[in-house]
């Protein structure tokens, strides 16, 4: 029954992205594309029986045997039943009807979301408190951690396995050679390694290794943010010298290379697979840095089987509703900054100086001031018009303050100045978290600044022509400091809530470091921005808590890290997000907070969920035009450590369940922050635990305050038993009149 009960619950989700699908034309034949059939739960425990019932159900299709084999392209059978195989658009729509298929979709592509930081977060390697998370957890021991992205440079000395015991006994996976990858390139650290080129295009394909070598560094880069040893004396070109490492060291890495090209793509067929996979190699948590507004009931059979999925939330902010994955059984991440910057100062002709951010790393003898010049916004006929040429150009628009709103766009102007042959750049630009845009310019004198620098060296520019002098500058090369910024801040391309596909699930979870974050690429370490930084810190988190806590389920994991996140930072003070204006973060920028990795280790209370009970809330498969019943349960009377209601007209009740997961017997108040403009009750206000109740219910009701079409706002609830414990959750509530009324004037 409780197999039946998951297979139904697991008609979710579809993906929402724009499509990429790959073709593949015969003649005058109806062109094939790449098509997932998916089956819901499997019906035999041998996964040669599942894949058996695949081939025989394309031979049906198809007609013979021979055919069958020469489409299918992946067999889904360890986590889950389907196959992915080239169809034409017919026998798609035809296999749709045949029995068991729950649904069919065309493959489609997403991209990846493009050390201090655990020291910032608590967890100091060199010296671990007793009581601190690394310490307890043993550095993440012999937790797997399973990493589906771009694949592995094993050489790094992130992998080296000096000191690891044996492999975990639990380990069923493989260690699949190919070009450049022999079965010697995976150890005790580096466990396993497998690669999935199905699905992915010749352009993709190109010059890429056809093996679990990674070409672009990015998926090395997240393997080993989540779980690389320590690594002394390492830098960038001299740059935030430190010691790198992961945040659990001690973990096992198994590696799945489904994204292909630079930067890397990921087909979702591929994904897929490297997730069946995954759950019969025996992974304890799985981490994504993938891009794309889709979802799969697939990670849901991952979650079922005890293995924690944590996602990227994408790079599209600071805009509204922009968030991906928002499935409320995956752990869905934003990103934030650290307290290190990079500071290069700027030095005037009159002696002034004034310090902006960048990655200059310039000679340190040249000294020499050079004239400075205004290129308005910095295009091709701004440059070319003003004359560049052994100049260092501002580049500032005192009507146009959104110029520089993307790397692209700084890309486009650091290239044109040096096209022109420009000795150097100064841009005035918003904070957007974006000296990554730097990266192919480090030995080019470039650096941000702020407006209102910018227009200080604008007047500056203006008075030196009023008195017939030349204005000049100097650009002095990039130092690394810590501690002089306050952080965290919310990442300003990172990501904003609600989701649109589930507005009663809060999104995103939590936030994470992940704006110029070190971490190993290739041989060399370099720096990288993006969820995709983010993702690997919360996946490194929950090894050790997985480590600490091997009974706790993915939802209690998920809790512990939401309900102990912070909201303020360590001045105590409201975290701000970081866009075209900078304001306090609220749950739509980083869901519970910032996370707390040691007040994770002991949370006090859990909001605990069964898989099997999705079945309650969802109830049909969703596409891009069919919803769900209209009589389902709402989604935020899921036991999940946060609240949204996107739809309260007058009054409406959800309920809790908390699990004593401390001291046996407990006393904790309910501390109230409602919302503004709704009223919020909640019953009873005390939970009393003792020896025979570990589990309390609770509920919580809002009443709108006023009748009108209202905008989201925000409060919280937690519970305090007085002493270490403080278990919040955010809340999320609008007030409507209307249900479809559109937010746009």
């Amino acid at each position: 029954m409780g197999s039946q009960l998951l297979h139904s619950a697991l008609l979710l989700v579809v993906f929402f992205i724009l499509p990429c699908f790959q073709t593949m034309s015969f003649g005058a034949e109806e062109s094939r594309k790449l098509y997932i059939v998916y089956m819901g739960e499997k019906q035999h425990e041998d996964p040669n029986l599942v894949t058996a019932s695949h081939h025989d159900m394309l031979t049906s299709l198809l007609g013979s045997k021979e055919k069958a084999l020469n489409s299918i392209v992946y067999s889904y059978k360890h986590g889950f039943s389907g196959f992915a195989a080239w169809l034409t658009k017919s026998q798609a729509n035809k296999i749709s009807d045949f029995p068991g298929v729950l649904s069919v979709m065309p493959n489609r592509k997403h991209r990846v979301h493009t050390t201090r930081s655990w020291d910032f977060l608590g967890l100091n390697y060199y010296h671990p408190t007793a009581t601190g998370l690394l310490h307890k957890a043993n550095y993440g021991e012999n937790v797997i951690i399973g990493v589906i992205d771009s694949g592995i440079w094993p050489e790094s000395k992130s992998f080296n396995d000096h000191g690891f015991g044996p492999v975990p006994s639990r380990w069923k996976g493989k260690c699949e050679v190919g070009q450049l990858f022999d079965a010697k390139h995976c150890n005790k650290k580096l466990i396993g390694a497998r690669w999935y080129n199905e699905g992915a295009d010749a352009e993709q394909l190109k010059g890429e290794y056809m093996s679990p070598r990674d070409l672009d560094g990015h998926g090395t880069h997240t393997a080993s943010t989540a779980a690389g040893i320590l690594v002394e004396n390492v830098s960038f070109h001299g740059l935030a010298a430190e010691a790198a490492r992961g945040g659990a060291p001690r973990a096992r890495l198994a590696i799945y290379k489904a994204c292909w090209g630079t930067p890397p793509s990921c087909s979702v067929a591929a994904v897929l697979a490297a997730m069946d996979d995954a759950i019969h190699d025996g992974v304890n948590v799985l981490s994504l840095s993938v891009g794309g507004s889709f979802e799969t009931p697939e990670s849901l059979h991952a979650v079922a089987n005890g293995i924690t999925v944590v996602f990227s939330g994408g790079n599209d902010g600071p805009y509204f509703q922009t968030v991906d994955h928002p499935s409320p059984w995956v752990i869905t991440v934003a990103a934030s900054t650290i307290d290190r910057s990079f500071p290069t100062v700027i030095t005037l002709g009159n002696n002034q100086k004034l310090v902006g951010q960048s990655r200059y790393r310039g000679a340190k003898k040249d000294d020499n001031f050079r004239e400075l010049v205004w290129g308005s916004g910095c295009t091709a006929r701004a440059i070319n018009a003003v004359g560049v040429a052994g100049k260092i150009v501002l580049c500032f628009d005192p009507k146009s303050l959104t110029t520089f709103m993307s790397p692209s766009s700084i890309d486009d102007a650091i290239g044109d100045v040096k096209e022109g042959r420009g000795k150097g750049i100064i841009l005035g630009m918003h904070t957007i978290n974006a000296l990554d845009a730097f990266a192919s310019f480090e030995g080019f004198p470039a650096a941000a600044v702020d407006y209102e620098m910018a227009f200080r060296m604008y007047e500056y520019i203006d008075q030196a022509r009023r008195k017939n002098m030349t204005p000049s500058v100097k650009i002095a090369p990039t130092q690394s400091t810590i501690g002089n910024v306050v952080a965290p801040k919310i990442a300003a391309f990172s990501s904003r809530g609600p989701s649109t596909t589930f507005p009663e699930v809060l999104k995103p979870d939590i936030a994470a470091p992940g704006v110029n974050v070190l971490a190993a690429m290739g041989y060399q370490y370099k720096f990288d921005s993006g969820t995709s930084m983010a993702c690997p810190h919360v996946s490194g988190v929950v090894a050790l808590l997985k480590s600490l806590h091997p009974n706790w389920s993915p939802a209690a994991i998920k809790s512990a890290l939401v309900t102990t996140a912070s909201v303020t930072n360590e001045y105590g003070t409201p975290i701000t997000a970081e866009g075209v204006l900078r304001k306090a973060a609220d749950p739509f920028d980083f869901g519970g907070g910032h996370i707390n990795p040691n007040r994770a280790a002991d949370p006090g209370l859990i909001y605990d969920f069964n898989p099997k009970d999705y079945v309650k809330f969802f109830d049909s498969s969703l596409s891009r035009t069919e919803y769900c019943n209209a009589k389902r349960i709402p989604l935020y009377h899921i036991n999940l450590p946060s609240i949204a209601i996107p739809n309260l007209r007058t009054s409406l009740t959800t309920w809790r369940t908390v699990t004593n997961v401390a001291q046996v017997y407990a006393r904790y108040k309910a501390i109230i922050e409602s919302p503004p403009g709704v009223k919020m009750v909640v019953e009873p206000s005390s939970l009393i635990f003792d020896a025979t109740t570990k589990m309390r219910t609770f509920k919580v009701t809002f009443t709108s305050t006023y009748k009108k079409q209202g905008d989201y706002t925000f409060g919280s609830l937690t519970w305090n038993d007085g002493g270490t414990h403080s278990v919040r959750i955010p809340i999320a509530v609008r007030v409507i009149i209307e249900d479809f009324y559109a937010d746009t004037a």
